[in-house]
């Protein structure tokens, strides 16, 4: 078994009264492409901006390539979003930069001394042909529409030519089509660029198809992680209720706190 390449270990999260995080523990191996699923609010975003230090847990270690993300500065992060990409959920583009100045911004903001215009360009134009949107830099975020922005927003996140990329909810508010054809662009920078990927998502289908693990947020910690045949097969209660869409039974607040 490789080393983990990212690995959460009793995390603990807490905001005001509310605990998000009371143990988080998980792994992920270079290479993956790993789901993160639960209901809403259970914090399966604040996961992934813990790991780019945009948020400080309170409790526990995350480890990214052998190095503590916790007790990192503000220059050692720098380094680690570089090389771990997010997408945001609703694409995070700037209305008053052009599509190819949206792409741009991550190669400004890391490679400015080491990249000409001209390379910028070329990098720019490479990741919109990746999202199967070439030529449109001169155009604006108001212009485009709902898949469109999507995309423009996963082209600036691999123009940095990221080694990790982090999805928030990338098929949010998408139709079917639209919803598939992220999907297909997800697995297919998987293949191309050979990244390690973590998705958040409360699209199961989405998940069952680009996924080679999943693991399941529910009551400050994952209750199950494994491949897709073996987060099908779970028999708690809680995984087969979300995969199926049923309201579960409501539980007594302290044994969901202390449950998984």
């Amino acid at each position: 078994m490789p080393d983990p390449l990212i690995r959460f270990k009793s995390v603990r999260k807490i905001f005001g009264q509310r605990t998000v995080y009371a143990s988080l523990s998980l792994e992920l191996v270079r290479g993956e492409v790993l789901t993160v699923v639960g209901g809403s609010g259970v914090g399966k975003s604040v996961m992934l901006k813990m790991l780019i230090g945009l948020l400080k847990p309170d409790a526990g270690s995350i480890v990214f390539d052998g190095k503590e993300v916790t007790k990192m500065n503000e220059r050692a992060l720098s380094d680690v979003r570089r090389r771990i990409a997010m997408l945001f959920q609703n694409g995070a583009l700037f209305d008053s930069l052009s599509v190819g100045d949206n792409v741009a911004y991550g190669l400004e903001e890391h490679f400015r001394y080491s990249m000409t215009k001209q390379q910028m360009a070329e990098r720019v134009d490479w990741a919109l042909s990746l999202v199967d949107l070439p030529g449109i830099e001169a155009m604006w975020p108001s212009d485009l529409s709902g898949g469109m922005k999507k995309r423009v927003a996963l082209a600036r996140a691999v123009a940095v030519q990221p080694e990790v990329l982090l999805y928030d909810e990338p098929t949010t508010g998408l139709d079917p089509i639209n919803t598939a054809r992220v999907n297909h662009l997800i697995m297919g920078l998987q293949a191309k660029l050979e990244v390690t990927s973590v998705v958040v998502t409360h699209d199961m289908k989405s998940a069952f198809s680009i996924s080679d693990k999943i693991a399941m947020v529910h009551s400050g910690r994952i209750i199950c992680h494994g491949n897709v045949e073996a987060f099908q097969a779970s028999r708690d209660p809680r995984v087969s209720d979300f995969i199926h869409g049923r309201a579960p039974v409501k539980e007594d607040v302290e044994t969901l706190l202390t449950s998984g």
